[in-house]
Protein backbone atom coordinates (compact mmCIF):
# COMPACT_ATOMS: atom_id res chain seq x y z
CA UNK A 1 0.00 0.00 0.00
CA UNK A 2 1.27 3.42 -0.82
CA UNK A 3 0.11 6.92 0.39
CA UNK A 4 -0.54 9.85 -1.74
CA UNK A 5 -2.70 13.04 -1.19
CA UNK A 6 -5.69 13.64 -2.88
CA UNK A 7 -5.96 16.97 -4.96
CA UNK A 8 -8.81 19.28 -4.08
CA UNK A 9 -10.68 20.17 -7.20
CA UNK A 10 -11.24 23.83 -7.42
CA UNK A 11 -8.57 25.85 -5.26
CA UNK A 12 -6.27 27.70 -6.84
CA UNK A 13 -2.41 29.22 -5.15
CA UNK A 14 -2.98 31.28 -2.26
CA UNK A 15 -6.93 30.98 -2.32
CA UNK A 16 -8.84 30.09 -0.11
CA UNK A 17 -8.34 29.10 3.79
CA UNK A 18 -6.72 26.05 3.69
CA UNK A 19 -3.65 27.53 2.55
CA UNK A 20 -3.79 30.27 4.56
CA UNK A 21 -4.05 27.81 7.67
CA UNK A 22 -1.00 25.42 6.55
CA UNK A 23 1.55 28.65 6.12
CA UNK A 24 0.28 30.10 9.07
CA UNK A 25 1.11 26.97 10.97
CA UNK A 26 4.35 26.49 9.11
CA UNK A 27 5.70 29.96 10.07
CA UNK A 28 5.21 29.65 13.26
CA UNK A 29 5.90 26.41 13.83
CA UNK A 30 9.23 27.23 12.56
CA UNK A 31 10.10 30.58 15.12
CA UNK A 32 8.71 28.78 17.81
CA UNK A 33 11.48 25.96 16.96
CA UNK A 34 14.63 28.32 16.87
CA UNK A 35 13.02 30.78 19.52
CA UNK A 36 15.22 28.89 22.11
CA UNK A 37 17.38 31.17 24.72
CA UNK A 38 19.61 28.03 25.31
CA UNK A 39 21.15 28.70 21.51
CA UNK A 40 23.82 31.69 22.40
CA UNK A 41 24.73 30.61 26.08
CA UNK A 42 24.80 26.33 26.13
CA UNK A 43 28.21 26.25 25.18
CA UNK A 44 29.18 28.48 28.21
CA UNK A 45 27.11 26.35 30.22
CA UNK A 46 29.29 23.38 29.12
CA UNK A 47 32.07 25.32 30.01
CA UNK A 48 31.00 26.76 33.29
CA UNK A 49 29.75 23.33 34.30
CA UNK A 50 34.17 22.63 33.87
CA UNK A 51 33.69 20.55 30.30
CA UNK A 52 37.03 20.40 28.39
CA UNK A 53 36.73 21.93 25.06
CA UNK A 54 37.61 18.10 23.96
CA UNK A 55 34.44 17.43 25.59
CA UNK A 56 32.47 19.72 24.30
CA UNK A 57 33.61 19.18 20.98
CA UNK A 58 32.67 15.19 21.59
CA UNK A 59 29.41 16.44 22.67
CA UNK A 60 28.68 18.34 19.03
CA UNK A 61 30.15 15.62 16.84
CA UNK A 62 27.26 13.19 19.42
CA UNK A 63 24.79 15.68 17.93
CA UNK A 64 25.64 15.28 14.32
CA UNK A 65 26.48 11.59 14.66
CA UNK A 66 22.73 10.70 16.27
CA UNK A 67 21.02 12.62 13.41
CA UNK A 68 23.29 10.90 10.60
CA UNK A 69 21.89 7.27 11.87
CA UNK A 70 18.54 7.93 12.67
CA UNK A 71 17.70 10.66 9.92
CA UNK A 72 16.86 8.12 7.25
CA UNK A 73 14.70 5.54 9.47
CA UNK A 74 12.96 8.55 10.61
CA UNK A 75 12.20 9.59 7.26
CA UNK A 76 10.84 5.77 6.05
CA UNK A 77 8.72 6.01 9.58
CA UNK A 78 7.38 9.29 8.34
CA UNK A 79 6.31 7.80 4.86
CA UNK A 80 4.41 5.29 7.20
CA UNK A 81 2.94 6.97 9.58
CA UNK A 82 1.64 10.03 10.50
CA UNK A 83 4.32 13.00 9.60
CA UNK A 84 2.04 15.71 11.91
CA UNK A 85 2.69 13.14 14.61
CA UNK A 86 6.88 12.61 14.35
CA UNK A 87 6.31 16.75 14.04
CA UNK A 88 4.60 17.09 17.34
CA UNK A 89 6.64 14.39 18.97
CA UNK A 90 10.01 15.68 18.10
CA UNK A 91 10.09 18.89 20.40
CA UNK A 92 8.78 16.76 23.19
CA UNK A 93 12.33 15.28 22.97
CA UNK A 94 14.50 18.59 22.80
CA UNK A 95 12.31 19.94 25.70
CA UNK A 96 13.45 16.79 27.96
CA UNK A 97 16.79 17.13 27.01
CA UNK A 98 16.82 20.90 27.93
CA UNK A 99 15.96 19.70 31.10
CA UNK A 100 18.03 17.60 31.94
CA UNK A 101 20.75 19.92 31.14
CA UNK A 102 19.51 22.84 33.95
CA UNK A 103 18.57 19.95 36.26
CA UNK A 104 21.64 17.79 36.45
CA UNK A 105 24.06 19.46 34.54
CA UNK A 106 27.02 16.96 34.04
CA UNK A 107 28.49 15.43 30.90
CA UNK A 108 26.16 12.72 30.52
CA UNK A 109 22.71 14.61 31.14
CA UNK A 110 24.77 16.44 28.50
CA UNK A 111 25.17 14.13 25.93
CA UNK A 112 21.71 12.50 26.21
CA UNK A 113 20.21 15.98 25.89
CA UNK A 114 21.78 16.14 22.40
CA UNK A 115 20.86 12.34 21.40
CA UNK A 116 17.37 13.67 22.28
CA UNK A 117 17.93 16.77 19.91
CA UNK A 118 19.50 14.77 17.48
CA UNK A 119 16.98 12.45 17.23
CA UNK A 120 14.26 15.50 17.25
CA UNK A 121 15.88 16.75 14.15
CA UNK A 122 15.78 13.63 12.01
CA UNK A 123 12.49 12.90 13.03
CA UNK A 124 11.57 16.48 11.18
CA UNK A 125 13.90 16.64 8.47
CA UNK A 126 11.95 15.45 5.81
CA UNK A 127 8.69 14.77 7.33
CA UNK A 128 8.24 18.26 7.74
CA UNK A 129 8.96 18.87 4.23
CA UNK A 130 7.30 15.97 2.91
CA UNK A 131 4.08 17.18 4.51
CA UNK A 132 4.10 20.59 2.87
CA UNK A 133 4.64 19.91 -0.37
CA UNK A 134 1.96 17.33 -0.59
CA UNK A 135 -0.61 19.42 0.93
CA UNK A 136 0.12 22.50 -0.96
CA UNK A 137 0.12 19.78 -4.30
CA UNK A 138 -3.15 19.08 -2.69
CA UNK A 139 -4.38 22.41 -2.70
CA UNK A 140 -3.36 23.40 -6.41
CA UNK A 141 -0.53 24.97 -5.03
CA UNK A 142 2.46 23.05 -5.00
CA UNK A 143 4.36 25.85 -7.09
CA UNK A 144 4.24 28.23 -3.82
CA UNK A 145 6.06 25.31 -1.98
CA UNK A 146 9.74 27.43 -2.64
CA UNK A 147 8.14 30.44 -1.53
CA UNK A 148 6.87 28.87 1.17
CA UNK A 149 9.74 27.20 2.68
CA UNK A 150 11.76 30.25 2.32
CA UNK A 151 9.42 32.10 3.93
CA UNK A 152 9.63 29.46 6.95
CA UNK A 153 13.50 29.46 7.20
CA UNK A 154 12.97 33.05 7.03
CA UNK A 155 10.66 33.23 10.08
CA UNK A 156 13.08 30.83 12.04
CA UNK A 157 16.24 32.82 11.43
CA UNK A 158 14.04 35.78 12.82
CA UNK A 159 13.41 34.14 15.74
CA UNK A 160 16.73 33.41 16.20
CA UNK A 161 17.38 37.18 16.10
CA UNK A 162 14.46 38.26 18.31
CA UNK A 163 15.98 35.18 21.04
CA UNK A 164 19.54 36.82 21.22
CA UNK A 165 18.65 40.22 23.27
CA UNK A 166 16.03 38.25 25.13
CA UNK A 167 18.92 36.09 26.51
CA UNK A 168 21.16 38.32 28.64
CA UNK A 169 17.76 39.84 30.86
CA UNK A 170 17.16 36.22 31.81
CA UNK A 171 19.95 35.34 32.52
CA UNK A 172 20.49 37.84 34.88
CA UNK A 173 16.93 37.08 36.53
CA UNK A 174 17.41 33.63 37.19
CA UNK A 175 20.40 32.51 35.15
CA UNK A 176 20.60 29.05 33.48
CA UNK A 177 17.10 27.25 35.57
CA UNK A 178 15.60 30.69 34.08
CA UNK A 179 17.10 30.08 30.39
CA UNK A 180 16.35 26.28 30.29
CA UNK A 181 12.66 26.99 31.34
CA UNK A 182 12.49 29.69 28.73
CA UNK A 183 13.55 27.43 26.38
CA UNK A 184 11.70 24.39 27.31
CA UNK A 185 8.24 26.14 27.67
CA UNK A 186 9.23 27.34 23.24
CA UNK A 187 9.59 23.60 22.80
CA UNK A 188 6.51 22.75 24.61
CA UNK A 189 4.52 25.95 22.71
CA UNK A 190 6.31 24.24 19.04
CA UNK A 191 4.91 20.64 19.66
CA UNK A 192 0.99 22.44 20.25
CA UNK A 193 1.65 24.60 16.93
CA UNK A 194 2.82 21.41 15.19
CA UNK A 195 -0.58 19.20 16.59
CA UNK A 196 -1.91 22.12 14.52
CA UNK A 197 -1.05 21.15 11.20
CA UNK A 198 -3.52 19.61 8.39
CA UNK A 199 -2.49 16.01 6.87
CA UNK A 200 -4.66 14.51 4.14
CA UNK A 201 -3.81 10.97 3.27
CA UNK A 202 -5.33 8.25 1.59
CA UNK A 203 -4.28 4.85 -0.06
CA UNK A 204 -3.31 5.25 -3.59
CA UNK A 205 -4.18 1.70 -3.96
CA UNK A 206 -7.66 1.95 -2.99
CA UNK A 207 -8.50 4.21 -6.69
CA UNK A 208 -6.35 1.92 -8.02
CA UNK A 209 -8.36 -1.22 -6.92
CA UNK A 210 -11.96 0.55 -7.68
CA UNK A 211 -12.57 1.23 -4.17
CA UNK A 212 -14.31 4.02 -2.83
CA UNK A 213 -11.47 6.39 -2.08
CA UNK A 214 -12.35 8.46 1.55
CA UNK A 215 -10.82 11.63 2.35
CA UNK A 216 -8.62 11.70 5.52
CA UNK A 217 -9.88 14.59 7.53
CA UNK A 218 -7.00 15.07 9.34
CA UNK A 219 -8.26 16.22 12.48
CA UNK A 220 -6.21 13.17 14.75
CA UNK A 221 -2.83 12.82 15.37
CA UNK A 222 -2.04 9.15 13.85
CA UNK A 223 -4.17 9.22 10.67
CA UNK A 224 -3.20 8.27 7.29
CA UNK A 225 -1.05 4.67 7.97
CA UNK A 226 0.70 2.82 5.38
CA UNK A 227 2.46 -1.06 5.45
CA UNK A 228 5.64 0.34 7.20
CA UNK A 229 8.81 1.92 7.36
CA UNK A 230 9.80 -0.22 4.50
CA UNK A 231 7.69 0.46 1.38
CA UNK A 232 8.37 4.47 1.23
CA UNK A 233 12.05 3.34 1.48
CA UNK A 234 11.89 1.17 -1.49
CA UNK A 235 9.52 3.44 -3.11
CA UNK A 236 12.11 6.51 -2.48
CA UNK A 237 15.30 4.63 -3.67
CA UNK A 238 13.22 3.19 -6.30
CA UNK A 239 12.84 6.65 -7.81
CA UNK A 240 16.47 7.61 -7.25
CA UNK A 241 17.32 4.23 -9.83
CA UNK A 242 14.80 4.92 -12.00
CA UNK A 243 15.22 8.82 -12.51
CA UNK A 244 18.74 10.94 -13.38
CA UNK A 245 17.05 14.09 -12.08
CA UNK A 246 16.18 12.56 -9.11
CA UNK A 247 20.04 12.01 -8.18
CA UNK A 248 21.13 15.18 -9.85
CA UNK A 249 18.21 16.56 -7.43
CA UNK A 250 19.34 14.63 -4.50
CA UNK A 251 22.95 15.22 -4.42
CA UNK A 252 22.35 18.94 -5.40
CA UNK A 253 21.11 19.84 -1.18
CA UNK A 254 24.05 18.92 0.35
CA UNK A 255 26.14 20.14 -2.04
CA UNK A 256 24.65 23.96 -1.40
CA UNK A 257 23.58 23.28 1.82
CA UNK A 258 26.69 21.98 4.06
CA UNK A 259 29.31 24.43 3.66
CA UNK A 260 28.17 26.88 4.39
CA UNK A 261 26.00 25.67 7.03
CA UNK A 262 29.21 24.90 8.49
CA UNK A 263 30.78 27.53 7.83
CA UNK A 264 28.21 29.64 10.02
CA UNK A 265 29.09 28.08 13.61
CA UNK A 266 32.73 30.03 12.88
CA UNK A 267 31.52 33.49 11.62
CA UNK A 268 31.75 35.00 15.48
CA UNK A 269 35.78 33.85 14.80
CA UNK A 270 36.06 35.23 10.99
CA UNK A 271 34.21 38.27 12.76
CA UNK A 272 36.55 39.01 15.81
CA UNK A 273 39.43 38.56 13.41
CA UNK A 274 38.31 41.96 11.53
CA UNK A 275 39.31 43.82 14.82
CA UNK A 276 35.84 44.96 16.47
CA UNK A 277 35.39 44.88 19.51
CA UNK A 278 34.33 42.07 21.31
CA UNK A 279 31.18 42.85 22.96
CA UNK A 280 30.16 44.55 18.67
CA UNK A 281 30.87 41.03 17.35
CA UNK A 282 26.88 39.76 17.75
CA UNK A 283 25.90 43.12 15.89
CA UNK A 284 27.96 42.01 13.26
CA UNK A 285 26.54 38.60 13.37
CA UNK A 286 23.48 40.21 12.79
CA UNK A 287 24.11 41.40 9.46
CA UNK A 288 25.18 38.19 8.51
CA UNK A 289 21.79 36.26 10.03
CA UNK A 290 19.32 39.19 8.17
CA UNK A 291 21.28 38.30 4.47
CA UNK A 292 20.60 34.80 5.29
CA UNK A 293 17.07 35.77 6.08
CA UNK A 294 16.24 37.88 3.04
CA UNK A 295 17.91 34.68 0.92
CA UNK A 296 15.05 32.77 1.94
CA UNK A 297 12.22 35.31 1.24
CA UNK A 298 13.69 35.50 -1.82
CA UNK A 299 12.61 32.19 -2.90
CA UNK A 300 9.57 32.79 -4.58
CA UNK A 301 11.08 35.08 -7.10
CA UNK A 302 14.19 32.99 -7.56
CA UNK A 303 11.96 29.95 -8.62
CA UNK A 304 11.88 31.45 -11.70
CA UNK A 305 15.76 30.76 -12.62
CA UNK A 306 16.90 28.56 -14.72
CA UNK A 307 19.70 26.06 -14.58
CA UNK A 308 21.83 28.96 -15.70
CA UNK A 309 20.75 31.31 -13.37
CA UNK A 310 21.03 28.91 -10.19
CA UNK A 311 24.96 28.61 -11.75
CA UNK A 312 25.40 32.13 -11.46
CA UNK A 313 23.68 32.60 -8.32
CA UNK A 314 26.45 30.08 -6.65
CA UNK A 315 29.03 31.57 -8.54
CA UNK A 316 28.50 35.51 -7.64
CA UNK A 317 28.14 34.41 -3.74
CA UNK A 318 30.48 32.22 -4.11
CA UNK A 319 32.95 35.29 -5.01
CA UNK A 320 31.34 37.41 -1.94
CA UNK A 321 32.26 35.01 0.45
CA UNK A 322 36.13 34.87 -0.93
CA UNK A 323 36.18 38.52 -1.32
CA UNK A 324 34.36 39.62 1.91
CA UNK A 325 36.30 37.15 4.08
CA UNK A 326 39.66 37.68 2.62
CA UNK A 327 39.86 41.22 3.14
CA UNK A 328 39.40 41.02 6.71
CA UNK A 329 37.72 44.07 7.77
CA UNK A 330 34.09 44.75 9.09
CA UNK A 331 33.25 46.21 5.62
CA UNK A 332 33.71 42.68 4.22
CA UNK A 333 31.09 41.33 6.57
CA UNK A 334 28.77 43.08 4.46
CA UNK A 335 30.12 41.19 1.51
CA UNK A 336 29.72 37.73 3.35
CA UNK A 337 26.40 38.29 4.36
CA UNK A 338 25.59 38.83 0.56
CA UNK A 339 26.99 35.32 -0.14
CA UNK A 340 25.03 34.01 3.07
CA UNK A 341 22.07 35.67 1.69
CA UNK A 342 22.22 33.93 -1.74
CA UNK A 343 23.30 30.79 -0.81
CA UNK A 344 20.34 30.41 1.67
CA UNK A 345 18.15 30.94 -1.47
CA UNK A 346 20.16 28.03 -3.05
CA UNK A 347 19.39 26.07 -0.19
CA UNK A 348 15.78 26.70 -0.32
CA UNK A 349 15.90 25.71 -4.32
CA UNK A 350 17.35 23.02 -4.49
CA UNK A 351 15.16 21.80 -1.59
CA UNK A 352 12.40 22.79 -4.04
CA UNK A 353 14.24 21.07 -6.86
CA UNK A 354 14.22 17.52 -4.98
CA UNK A 355 10.13 18.26 -3.99
CA UNK A 356 9.70 18.34 -7.47
CA UNK A 357 11.35 15.60 -8.84
CA UNK A 358 10.20 12.83 -6.38
CA UNK A 359 7.01 10.97 -6.75
CA UNK A 360 5.35 7.90 -4.97
CA UNK A 361 5.43 7.42 -1.43
CA UNK A 362 9.00 8.17 -0.56
CA UNK A 363 8.90 11.75 -0.50
CA UNK A 364 10.03 11.52 3.38
CA UNK A 365 12.64 9.35 2.98
CA UNK A 366 14.31 11.04 -0.12
CA UNK A 367 14.33 14.14 1.80
CA UNK A 368 15.69 12.64 4.71
CA UNK A 369 18.57 11.07 2.32
CA UNK A 370 19.55 14.15 1.32
CA UNK A 371 19.16 14.90 5.33
CA UNK A 372 22.07 12.14 5.32
CA UNK A 373 24.25 13.61 3.00
CA UNK A 374 24.29 17.44 3.83
CA UNK A 375 25.19 15.85 7.62
CA UNK A 376 27.90 14.01 6.32
CA UNK A 377 29.45 16.67 4.34
CA UNK A 378 28.67 19.23 7.74
CA UNK A 379 30.93 17.07 9.32
CA UNK A 380 34.08 16.76 6.96
CA UNK A 381 33.47 20.51 6.75
CA UNK A 382 34.41 20.61 10.50
CA UNK A 383 37.23 18.55 10.15
CA UNK A 384 39.09 20.19 7.12
CA UNK A 385 37.82 23.54 8.71
CA UNK A 386 39.91 22.21 12.42
CA UNK A 387 43.26 21.77 9.95
CA UNK A 388 42.69 24.21 7.56
CA UNK A 389 42.03 26.97 10.18
CA UNK A 390 44.74 26.18 12.46
CA UNK A 391 47.02 26.59 9.84
CA UNK A 392 46.15 30.07 8.54
CA UNK A 393 43.52 33.01 9.32
CA UNK A 394 39.98 32.64 9.40
CA UNK A 395 39.81 34.83 6.41
CA UNK A 396 41.71 32.41 4.22
CA UNK A 397 40.08 29.14 5.15
CA UNK A 398 36.46 30.86 4.69
CA UNK A 399 37.41 32.39 1.05
CA UNK A 400 38.95 28.44 0.73
CA UNK A 401 35.78 27.20 1.02
CA UNK A 402 34.54 29.39 -1.85
CA UNK A 403 35.83 26.54 -3.95
CA UNK A 404 33.55 23.81 -3.58
CA UNK A 405 30.66 26.24 -4.90
CA UNK A 406 32.46 27.33 -7.67
CA UNK A 407 32.63 23.76 -8.81
CA UNK A 408 29.44 23.23 -8.16
CA UNK A 409 28.17 26.36 -10.69
CA UNK A 410 30.67 25.16 -13.13
CA UNK A 411 28.84 21.47 -13.26
CA UNK A 412 25.32 23.26 -13.21
CA UNK A 413 26.39 25.48 -16.01
CA UNK A 414 27.78 22.20 -18.13
CA UNK A 415 23.90 20.88 -17.27
CA UNK A 416 21.90 23.52 -18.50
CA UNK A 417 24.37 23.59 -21.75
CA UNK A 418 23.89 20.14 -22.01
CA UNK A 419 20.06 20.32 -21.20
CA UNK A 420 20.21 23.35 -23.90
CA UNK A 421 21.38 21.64 -26.48
CA UNK A 422 19.14 18.37 -26.20
CA UNK A 423 15.57 20.68 -26.34
CA UNK A 424 16.97 22.96 -29.43
CA UNK A 425 18.17 19.16 -30.98
CA UNK A 426 14.48 17.70 -30.40
CA UNK A 427 12.83 20.92 -31.84
CA UNK A 428 14.95 21.25 -34.99
CA UNK A 429 13.44 17.10 -34.99
CA UNK A 430 10.49 18.02 -34.55
CA UNK A 431 10.20 20.92 -37.11
CA UNK A 432 11.85 18.65 -39.83
CA UNK A 433 9.18 15.97 -39.36
CA UNK A 434 6.35 18.15 -39.88
CA UNK A 435 8.18 19.94 -42.91
CA UNK A 436 7.97 16.12 -44.73
CA UNK A 437 5.31 15.78 -47.02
Amino acid sequence: MTLSPARVPGTGPGSGPAVRRLTATLYGYAFLDDFVLLYPVYALLFSDTGLTVWQISSLFCLWSLTGVLLEIPSGAWADAVSRRLLLWFGPLLTAAGFTLWVLAPTYWAFALGFVLWGAKGALGSGALEALVYEELDRLGAADRYGAVMGRARAAGLVAVMAAMPLTGPVYAFGGYPAVGLASVLACLLTAATAARFPEHREPADAAKDGAARRESPGDDLGEGLGDGPGEGLDDGLGDVRGDRSVRGALLLVPAVTAVWGALDEYTPLLVRDTGVAEAAVPNWLLLIWAGATVGGLLAGAGRRLGTGGFAGLLAVSAVALAAGAWVRTPAGIGLVALSFCGFQLASVLADARLQDRIGGAGRATLTSVAGVGTDLTTIAVYGAYGVVGSATTHGAAFALFAVPYLVTAALQAAVGKAAAGKAAARAARTSGSRARP
